[in-house]
């Protein structure tokens, strides 16, 4: 019998597996956890307490579910990319400063735009500079705690802190690595050494692996914390959200995952980099890929929003907005209610509800806020297209998949069809897979597709016209919503 591990460290929540050499989910834990706020824009993990805590806790229920049969391999993977500054033993010197939800480092991304230039960064490292990015983070931390910037030896993510809690070894995913824009050379695959050393002088990078390369083996010291087999391999592990993609086998180019959760999460998978200044251009898992992300700032944390508003269940609204035909009776949803991501980069976007009248109800409310999120995953394809890449291959993943509406409305918006896989826990399911490939295991049967939405043709003739008035919603209120957005921020009502 052969045995691997799988976990994930979320925003809001921990994962773990347990699978047998077949990917049959054969144990499951779970541990939830919040985000630290201490003030507006920030986003932060006490890494001892949320992501060390949680793993062990998972670990100790999935070895106790192994019940004795040995186990083959581990792989972490986590939210990213983040800033966990560690001294040389990899002590946390601070809470790690998490991924695009972290906005603090503002002047700092418009800084080093002016120093080296924003066509230059986007050629050499992929991406544009965002609140995404971990350079303006770290020259943040230099200028705003410089006590904690002098003894920085470690850059950790949240996999890199759990696999060198585990092995010893400093090491990081190449594809973690690529998303610490400036500091990484994505056409050559490297760290650009000049550019991060004007970014964090001095500063210690990690070696490069692939996921699912095996770095390390748990030592005498981790063994005894968790319960894991002293010896157990453990392999790279990477970001969360391309360890969701690898659990439902999106790794061929033109391969793309759209990941419903809390957010609206996308990876495509290409031969090449195609940098657009509106996505974020990585590295891929393997070697030989490359991939572009993209990422809404809220999906389902709109549909929570509007839920507690209106009261029910979601399996009523959802009833409910299956009746109502598309369009909403005349409704127009920008789901912008924290802002936007890719590919608008609008941290002060806001949400509007345009047509409201006295015959609206929840149901038009609930189904006109589906199709406003679909609108956003069809504008962040159309610019993955426009950057070269062509998702010829859809797969939906994540809890919003369940219930059948959102999805259907999604592929109606979009035109495409989306394929749905037999196991969504997500990104610890993808962990385990990368220890297994790691031990050599073949995993293409791992999650096979058990059915496939197919869009509705006059569907999506008569959204057409819904979409091109959404993006020209946001074009026209621009600058209303940038006022309102400006004074919630002076007068401390929201972050």
């Amino acid at each position: 019998m052969t045995r691997f591990l799988g976990v994930d460290i979320g925003t809001s929540s921990s994962k773990g597996v347990l699978t047998d050499e077949h990917g049959s989910v054969l144990a499951r834990s779970a541990r939830a956890h919040g985000v630290s706020t201490p003030h507006p824009g920030w986003a932060e993990h006490d890494a001892e307490q949320v992501w060390w805590a949680d793993f062990v806790a998972i670990i100790r229920d999935l070895v106790a579910a192994a019940d004795g049969v040995p186990l083959d391999g581990l792989a972490v993977s986590g939210i990213g990319p983040c800033l966990l500054p560690a001294d040389a033993t990899g002590r946390p010197l601070r809470p790690a400063i998490l991924y695009g939800v972290d906005t603090r480092a503002t002047v700092e991304i418009a800084e080093l735009n002016t120093e080296f230039g924003e066509h230059a960064v986007l050629e050499r490292a992929g991406s544009p500079l965002t609140s995404q990015a971990v350079g303006p983070k770290l020259r943040w931390l230099a200028r705003h705690e410089p006590e904690v910037a002098a003894g920085t030896r470690m850059l950790l993510m949240a996999s890199s802190f759990l696999v060198h809690r585990l092995t010893g070894r400093y090491v990081l995913d190449h594809q973690s690595a690529s998303q610490c824009v400036p500091m990484y050379d994505l056409l050559n695959r490297e760290w650009a050494t000049d550019w991060a050393e004007l970014v964090a002088p001095g500063l210690p990078l990690p070696e490069l692996a692939w996921p699912t390369e095996v770095v390390g083996r748990i030592g005498a010291e981790a063994a005894a914390s968790t319960g894991l087999p002293a010896g157990l391999p453990v392999s790279t592990g990477t970001i969360d959200a391309w360890a969701e993609a690898a659990s439902v086998g999106v790794r061929a180019p033109g391969d793309a995952m759209v990941m419903y959760g809390t957010t609206m999460f996308l990876v495509q998978v290409l031969t090449d980099p195609r940098p657009h200044p509106g996505l974020w251009g990585t590295c891929g898992t393997w070697p030989g890929t490359y991939t572009l992300a993209a990422g809404m700032a809220t999906s389902g944390a709109v549909t929570d929003w509007l839920r507690n508003l209106v009261g029910g269940e979601f399996s009523d609204l959802v009833t409910e907005a299956a009746q109502v035909p598309a369009g909403g009776r005349g409704l127009l949803v920008l789901p912008y209610f924290a802002g936007e991501r890719t590919p608008l980069f609008d941290p002060d976007a806001r949400g509007i509800v345009a047509g409201l009248t006295l015959g609206h109800g929840r149901a038009e409310l609930y189904r006109a806020v589906l199709e406003g999120i679909a609108y956003g995953v069809r504008h962040n394809l159309a610019a993955m297209t426009e950057a070269g890449g062509q998702a010829g291959r859809l797969v939906a993943v994540g809890g919003g998949t369940k219930g059948g509406l959102w999805t259907q409305i999604v592929s109606d918006v979009t035109g495409l069809p989306q394929q749905l896989p037999a196991e969504t826990i997500g990104a610890c399911l993808g962990d385990a897979l990368l220890a297994a490939e790691a031990a050599g295991v073949d995993t293409a049967d791992w999650n096979p597709v058990v059915s496939t939405v197919e869009p509705y043709p006059e569907r999506t003739e008569e959204y057409e016209a819904y979409y091109r008035r959404y993006r020209e919603l946001y074009e026209c209120s621009t600058a209303i919503t940038h006022f309102l957005a400006s004074e919630q921020h002076r007068k401390g009502v929201f972050s």
